[in-house]
């Protein structure tokens, strides 16, 4: 029987830098007909690793989830070019005709499952268009908190028709044609929880470091990591998906980031003006799209 989506996800190290990785799965796992899995390791041998390939292989049982082994090369260190790399490993096993990707930090609300699912079956049926974009919400310091400014993405193509040679792009932040040309899509009321700047300090410290190294090689020197109250930030005062409410207990940051003094340089100014006008109008100027929405 031919599988509707296969979801697609990528992991190294998961446990060490406190990604909410099963959770991550376990949002998608309703959508899916099989969930691919590729964990990283850090010998060509692919036997090192922090515990998650154990890990998740203890959490995922049964034909739907398709683990797979790969090898993060060092001397890949060039824009995050890796991190595509890794997510196109787990798209070219996917066998779905529609793929819905969800990176480790990540997660989808049970409330937009049924959405996402019409909106498939309306692809079905209307060949104009090869994805879905889907709205994000940033939380950064603590899960209390989200991030509204045009520094960070409101927006990416997170769905997409499989078997046209749509690939992962760049730090595989969105997607791209064979061509690298941008894929046509449709923007849907989905929403993705970005939880990759909630974490505790110390956690986020290893983060960024090892962030760093995939950017810029072994050569840079991570710096020490601490949370300040930067512009942007807002409190969040809707629901958490359900699946995250473990995590959120046992990763709450005791920071009260709102009441920070704020961090701001003259370079905000232009950055401050762009926003309160999107706050007003909902235009953001000068706003990069992956994608083409028809």
């Amino acid at each position: 029987m031919t599988k509707l989506i296969s979801g697609i996800t990528f992991i190294k190290n998961g446990l060490t830098l406190g990604y909410p990785i099963k959770e991550s799965i376990e949002s998608i796992d309703t959508l899916c007909d099989e969930v691919i899995i590729n964990v990283g390791f850090d010998d060509e041998a692919l036997t090192q690793d922090d515990g998650t390939w154990d890990y998740l292989n203890k959490n995922f049982k049964g034909e739907k989830y398709i683990f797979l082994k790969s090898f993060w090369d060092p001397e890949k260190t060039s824009k995050g070019l890796i991190l595509s790399e890794q997510t196109n490993i787990a798209l070219e096993k996917a066998s779905g005709k529609y793929c819905q990707y969800i990176q480790g930090d990540e997660c989808l609300h049970e409330d937009d499952i049924e959405l996402i699912k019409a909106e498939v079956l309306k692809m079905e049926h209307d060949k104009s268009y090869n994805g879905l974009v889907f709205n994000y919400i940033h939380f950064y310091g603590n899960v209390n908190v989200h991030k509204v400014t045009k520094k960070t993405y409101r927006r990416e193509l997170r769905l997409i028709r499989n078997h046209l040679g749509i690939k992962s792009w760049l730090d595989a932040q969105g997607f791209r044609n064979q061509d690298d040309s941008k894929v046509v899509c449709k923007q849907i009321d989905a929403r993705v929880y970005h939880y990759g700047w909630a974490r505790a300090e110390q956690v986020m410290a290893k983060k960024t470091v090892a962030f760093d190294k995939l950017y810029h090689g072994e050569k840079k020197e991570g710096q020490v990591f601490s949370y300040e109250r930067v512009w942007g930030l807002r409190p969040f005062l809707k629901t958490h998906p359900k699946v995250m409410k473990s995590w959120i207990e046992e990763n709450r940051n005791d920071l009260d980031i709102l009441s920070l003094p704020y961090k701001l340089n003259f370079k905000d100014l232009r950055l401050i003006l762009s926003d309160k006008f999107e706050y007003m109008t909902g235009i953001r100027l000068g706003e990069f799209k992956n994608f083409i929405l028809k």
